[in-house]
């Protein structure tokens, strides 16, 4: 196996003059040199506005210039050091804002404005008029989010195997193996039946294995170039330099309210830093747009966003896919409209709150909701009394959450097979299409199977890692792993269960219809010792003349709609779940630290299949929440990352997890395998808001700006101080 290594651009924004690779090519031990001439030159990408290897131009500090394949890392990393580049430096911008004025650097010829060309914009009703009315109370308010990387336990790699068959095996830590094959294969202009994607264990992906990257066509274009396997690793500070960002945005919101509490206009513009390259990260905005119509119930709306290019790192999507960012400007000034009309902010909530039967003005039908129960049951755990009453420097804030729950059409399918075996041992092999990525699916689709078959889990086994293998899936995204990929093994283990009592029925001499699976053993409801063990049962099958196997397959894709691609009205999750989180903080008025006292989530996820997973997803969506609203930010200067170690990038640890009480409410969802909804992503998305609205109640100062570092609240209360 060789090891390659990638040559990136000194500059955020620079033309390319010279590249001059003799030098590496002499090293001993180097086996390949790339750069751009050596590609198809096939542009990739959402906008098809990408290259694995740069050539004349570079738009950001991770842009690939080079690469090397060598015998060891030692001599790739060396190589590199050998490579020459001659750089003309141009202007860079790295403010979206500035990036569409006049007199900015264009970064993409289509790009008009450094505006990528995607429409973001939704109109319902008239919210003008109400913002008019005399009788309406009126917010409006800037919100920043930041820079924010996915640290997954696994960093950014690609192992890439290319054999004298002209077959391209690839290890890719990807979390859509057959999307991610299909782009490849266009990247290198070779046909998709040429590519094997195999997925290992890869320690949590987080949304960043949703695209194809620069680094899986490169490990693939120098296995392809070499005939041997090629294998790029990023380090923990390349990781933290140029693996995809939760995308940074400013956020202007605008919530009209009658006197009475009901929410009649809502407005929302945002600016999306999407950096170089449009990645996944830019179309997190039809996930805003859907929070920003439909967490509340409100007729009157306006959303535009704006995807913009700048020479900052391209954004990727992150778990809750821009849910938490637009989350935090909403459900901050929830609470400071609930300030202004006196309401409690349980109250406000509740007044507005989606109720089973809905439907949102982007034409999302909500079947099972408890959107209510959450809110009360959050606030009696949490000990609410009302503002201001914990005592000094004591506060608790809320935020709800809405998110999709029954899959997410994304693409034009949002299906995922599954096949099941029963061998003449009464083995179960599933194959699923699903992917594990660290969310516990694999033990919930393995449990559906179970519960439908009556057998232990110990005897079933699942495969899924390798898509010559594996059937069909659009990837694991949008918390759809249990409910798509369950109700698709569900619908497969209700055929062979069918099947294994046909085949039975004539050993027993019974009807179909009057048997039963338990345990291993077919018996007969009316007399139930009349039975046959099915291994046996099979085995006898097997060495029948006229024998038969027991393997099934099904393919679920959710009766739900694509959004239309010019209104974005479309039902396009099968259902949504719902959610509140109280916080409970101190603030420390001389430093401005704030501590997290307690934190109590109560989710609608409809019925638990695996209780210690589900609360384990809630704990870990928190945790990270409160990491992204505390701490954890990239720092950038001229677009490089500034803070690339986890001794400069901060992360909450363990030592700073605060008391954690999950529950679930809410009734099974008739459309969910056993009345499941989903809820990966869940956990993440109330967390910000409800920690901001708490440092409000706690010291009566509204920070609008994440992360709420101590230094940004200290300076918060100096101002205040000095204002009074």
């Amino acid at each position: 196996m060789l090891f390659g290594k990638i040559l990136r651009s000194k500059y955020a924004h620079a033309r390319v003059m010279k590249i001059d690779t003799s030098k590496a090519e002499a090293l001993d031990g180097v086996m390949a040199v790339i750069t751009a001439k050596d590609t198809p030159r096939i542009k990739f990408g959402f906008m098809k506005d990408n290259l694995p290897l740069k050539e004349e131009k570079v738009l950001s500090c991770r842009d690939e210039i080079a690469a090397v394949a060598a015998i060891d890392e030692q001599t790739a990393a060396r190589a590199i050091e050998l490579i020459d580049v001659e750089y003309e430096k141009i202007t860079p911008v790295f403010d979206p804002l500035e990036a569409i004025g006049s007199g900015a650097p264009q970064l993409h010829e289509e790009a008009d404005k450094n505006i990528a060309k995607i429409s973001f914009s939704f109109r319902a009703g008239n919210p003008e008029a109400a913002f008019s009315r005399s009788d309406t109370v009126c917010l409006e308010n800037t919100f920043k989010v930041h820079f924010m990387t996915h640290t997954a336990l696994g960093t950014m790699g690609s192992l890439a195997s290319y054999d004298s068959n002209g077959i391209l095996t690839i290890w890719a830590n990807t979390q859509a193996p057959f999307m991610y094959l299909k782009d490849l294969a266009e990247a290198l202009g070779i046909p998709g039946e040429k590519i094997r994607v195999i997925q290992p264990f890869i320690g949590g992906a987080f949304g960043r294995g949703m695209d194809l990257y620069p680094i899986d066509v490169i490990a693939a274009l120098l296995s392809m170039k070499t005939g041997r396997p090629v294998k790029i690793l990023l380090s923990r500070e390349e990781d933290l330099s140029y693996s995809p960002t939760r995308q940074p945005a400013i956020i202007k919101l605008k919530t009209a309210a009658s006197k009475g509490g009901q929410l009649l206009a809502r407005k929302v513009e945002v600016f999306l830093d999407v950096g170089a390259y449009v990645s996944w990260g830019a179309f997190d905005a039809r996930v805003m747009m859907a929070t920003a119509s439909g967490q509340y119930r409100v007729e009157n709306v306006q959303f535009d966003a704006w995807p913009i290019y700048t020479n900052n790192p391209s954004s990727g999507t992150m778990r809750g896919a821009g849910n938490p960012q637009i989350n935090f400007a909403i459900e901050s000034q929830m609470d400071m409209l609930a300030e202004k009309l006196g309401l409690d902010p349980i109250e406000l909530r509740v007044r507005n709150a989606n109720k089973p039967g809905d439907v949102t003005s982007q034409g999302m039908k909500i079947s099972t909701c408890a959107m209510e129960e959450t809110l009360r049951l959050a606030a009696k755990e949490i000990g609410w009394k009302g503002r201001g009453k914990e005592g000094k420097n004591r506060g608790i804030g809320f935020s709800t959450l809405f998110h999709v729950a029954g899959g997410a059409r994304v693409y034009r399918s949002d299906g995922c097979g599954a096949m099941i075996k029963i061998d003449d041992f009464g083995k179960v092999t599933i194959f699923t299409g699903a992917s594990e990525i660290g969310t516990g699916s694999d033990t919930s689709i393995t449990q559906i199977v179970a519960e439908e078959l009556w057998i232990p889990l110990s005897k079933i086994e699942l495969i899924n890692k390798d898509t010559a293998l594996k059937p069909w899936d659009v990837g694991i995204h949008a918390s759809r792993t249990t409910f798509i990929g369950g109700n698709a093994a569900l619908r497969a283990a209700r055929d062979a269960k069918k099947q294994l009592l046909r085949l039975a029925a004539k050993d027993l001499g019974e009807d179909p219809s009057n048997l039963e699976i338990r345990n291993g053993e077919i018996f007969s409801l009316s007399n139930p010792r009349n039975r046959v063990d099915y291994a046996k049962l099979l085995r006898r099958s097997h060495f029948n003349r006229e024998g038969t196997m027991i393997m099934s397959s099904s393919f679920f894709d959710p009766p739900t709609e694509m959004s239309d691609p010019e209104t974005f009205i479309g039902n396009i999750s099968m259902t949504y779940g719902f959610g509140t989180q109280a916080v409970l903080v101190e603030v420390d008025n001389e430093t401005g630290k704030i501590d997290v006292l307690k934190v109590i989530a109560v989710h609608d996820a409809g019925r638990i299949l695996n209780p210690n997973g589900a609360e384990g997803q809630i704990q870990g969506g928190i945790v990270m929440s409160l990491s992204y609203a505390m701490v954890e930010q990239l720092i950038l200067e001229e677009g490089m990352v500034m803070n690339p170690s986890f001794a400069d990038y901060k992360i909450l640890t363990s030592m700073e997890i605060p008391d954690i009480k999950v529950s679930f409410v809410g009734e099974p969802d008739p459309s969910g395998p056993f009345g499941a909804k989903g809820l990966g992503e869940h956990g993440c998305i109330p967390t910000a808001a409800a920690l901001s609205n708490a440092v409000y109640d706690a010291i009566g100062i509204r920070l609008f700006e994440l992360p709420l570092t101590s230094d940004k609240v200290l300076q918060a209360v100096l101002n205040s101080a000095n204002a009074r």
